[in-house]
């Protein structure tokens, strides 16, 4: 294992009063509202919700791609206004390079880590391709792999510069089940392997439950936290173990009475 992966920082997001606008047809419509939250060091926390709740909005910020119109976002204390190498971001999509294999794809990931030697890049790069289970697949090129495979690149390669915080924006949704399922045990073997600060969106509330620490529902138009629920439930998790369910379908059936709800200024 190479030096540089086993440091681990005191990584803490703090979201304070967030609230984010977008110009549409009719005017300005607000995206999320009045956001606040805390992710702790080595938390996993999950965000869920309907279509129109602010989740991949909310990535976008922590991430620095968006800026908020009110409140702030702090790691650790600076200011979030800009992106950078201490949250990285793994998309739906793998966006591998085709013409890169699988090992170069995971050091081109590593061209943001500064102040390390070819040798040690390689190092870092083997390293992580065989926490994802694909050391044999190094020389494999994209055309080569499975969607699964091709994820679990996109995985290391997000892994590789050790980055502060890795934010997840529905990295399972265009896999099979079988598939999702053998990531959902990689990433929770990696989690409690490095205690890796992850935020994660994604529609799937057992997907939500399966992985989390926390799990925080957003309601829509605009997003706000409605709810948020502690899943104390020992790891490994299988998707589909009954106190699994049990919890996805609280959580579902809070989100359901929500939507219910008489919205405002339509009563």
């Amino acid at each position: 294992m190479p030096a540089h992966p086993s440091s681990e920082s005191n990584s803490q997001l703090t979201l304070r009063n967030v609230t984010k606008r977008f110009n549409g047809r009719a005017g300005l419509v607000t995206a999320v509202e009045d956001i606040s939250l805390q992710v702790k060091e080595g938390e996993f926390l999950v965000l869920v919700g309907p279509s129109g709740c602010g989740k991949s909005t909310l990535l976008s910020l922590l991430a620095g791609l968006e800026q908020v119109d009110e409140g702030s976002i702090k790691l650790d204390g600076a200011d979030v206004v800009e992106p950078g190498r201490d949250r990285l971001v793994m998309f739906q999509q793998d966006a591998l390079f085709p013409w890169l294999d699988a090992l170069e794809n995971v050091l081109f990931g590593l061209r943001l880590k500064p102040g390390l030697t070819d040798a040690e890049r390689t190092e870092a790069a083997r390293y992580y391709l065989d926490l994802v289970g694909l050391a044999d697949k190094e020389k494999a090129h994209p055309h080569e792999l499975s969607g699964g495979m091709r994820q679990r690149v996109a995985l290391a390669r997000s892994l590789a510069p050790n980055p502060r915080v890795l934010l997840m924006d529905e990295p399972f949704s265009a896999l099979d089940a079988l598939t999702r399922d053998q990531l959902y045990g990689d990433i929770q073997k990696i989690f409690t392997q490095r205690k890796k600060t992850i935020v994660l969106v994604t529609h799937n509330i057992r997907e939500a439950v399966c992985l989390g620490d926390r799990v925080v529902l957003l309601s829509p138009n605009p997003g706000r936290i409605r709810q948020v629920f502690n899943i104390d439930l020992p790891r490994p998790r299988r998707i589909n173990d009954p106190a699994l369910a049990t919890l996805a379908a609280d959580i579902t059936t809070a989100l359901s009475a929500h939507l219910a709800e008489p919205k405002e200024g339509l009563v």
